[in-house]
C-alpha cells in the first residue's frame, strides 16, 4: 500500500508539472527581471496578444519555473541578482529538456560587444532597453513561428560522422555516447546548412531562413554562431565561401 501511495503521488506530481505543457492552447512566454515596471510593461503587451506569461525575478526562480511550465518562449534580461541572465541562458542550453526554449535576451547594454557576448551564451535575439514594443512582439511572433519551420523528410541528419537529431535536439559524433551542447540557434542553423550539403548560403539568407524575416539582427550574428559551431563540432564541416557566404562541406558523405 505505502509503494502505491508514493506512486500515485509521483504521477500526480509529474502530471502537475506537465499538465500546461500537454494540453496549452495559446504559448506561454516566461518574463525574467528583477524590474516590476518591465514585468508589468511585458506581461501587459504579452496578453493583449493572447499569449499566456509566467513571471521570475532572477536567474534562479526562471530556471525553476522554466523547469515546472516548459515555455514556449522565454524573455531574459541580463543584470539580475543570484544568477543573471547569461549564466540562466548558459544553464538552460546544458538541459537536454529544455536547452530547445528559445530566448529573447533584454537589457540597458547597447554595445556591439555585449550583443555578441548574449549570442555567445544561447540567447537566439538580443534587443537593448529601451525597448521598442512593436519590434519586441513582432520577434516575440517570429522566434515562436521558427520552433516549427525546420521540415524534412527524416529528422536526423547523417553528415560524415556528424549525426544531427532534430527530435531530440542531439548533435553527436559517431562512436561517441555524449551528445555535441549546441546552443538553440546554433543547432537551428547546422541543421538547415545540413539538409542541403554543398549549397552556398548568404548570410542574408541564412538570417532569413534560420531566424526569420520579421526579427532584426545584423550579419555579425551569423558570423558569432558559425564561429561557435566550429569550436564544438570541429572546422571541416561549415565552409566559407569569400563574398558569400557559408555551406556545409560538400565533400561529407551524407545520408
Amino acid at each position: 500500500m505505502y509503494l502505491y501511495n508514493l506512486f500515485c503521488l509521483i504521477s500526480t506530481l509529474k502530471h502537475k508539472m506537465n499538465r500546461s505543457v500537454s494540453f496549452r492552447k495559446q504559448p506561454l512566454v516566461l518574463i525574467v527581471d528583477d524590474e516590476p515596471d518591465i514585468l508589468d510593461l511585458l506581461q501587459y503587451n504579452l496578453k493583449k496578444e493572447k499569449y499566456d506569461t509566467i513571471v521570475a525575478f532572477d536567474g534562479l526562480d526562471a530556471l525553476e519555473k522554466a523547469q515546472v511550465h516548459r515555455p514556449d518562449l522565454i524573455v531574459m534580461d541580463i543584470m539580475m541578482p543570484r544568477l543573471d541572465g547569461l549564466d540562466a541562458v548558459k544553464s538552460l542550453r546544458q538541459d537536454v529538456n529544455l536547452r530547445a526554449i528559445p530566448v529573447l535576451m533584454l537589457t540597458a547594454r547597447g554595445q556591439e560587444q555585449d550583443h555578441v557576448v548574449g549570442l555567445d551564451s544561447g540567447a537566439d535575439i538580443y534587443l537593448s532597453k529601451p525597448i521598442s514594443l512593436p519590434v519586441f512582439l513582432s520577434q516575440v511572433k517570429a522566434l515562436l513561428r521558427s520552433k516549427g519551420q525546420f521540415e524534412s523528410s527524416s529528422n536526423t541528419l547523417i553528415i560524415g560522422d556528424l549525426i544531427i537529431d532534430k527530435d531530440r535536439y542531439e548533435t553527436r559524433l559517431k562512436g561517441v555516447e555524449a551528445p555535441i551542447h549546441l546552443a538553440r540557434k546554433e543547432f537551428d542553423l547546422l541543421y538547415f546548412l545540413a539538409q542541403k550539403p554543398g549549397r552556398v548560403f548568404s548570410r542574408q539568407e541564412l538570417l532569413d531562413r534560420v531566424w526569420g524575416r520579421d526579427v532584426y539582427v545584423v550579419d555579425r550574428t551569423v558570423d558569432v554562431h558559425i564561429r561557435k559551431i566550429r569550436e564544438k563540432i570541429g572546422e571541416r564541416y561549415i565552409e566559407t565561401v569569400k563574398g558569400v557566404g557559408y555551406r556545409l562541406a560538400s565533400h561529407l558523405d551524407a545520408k
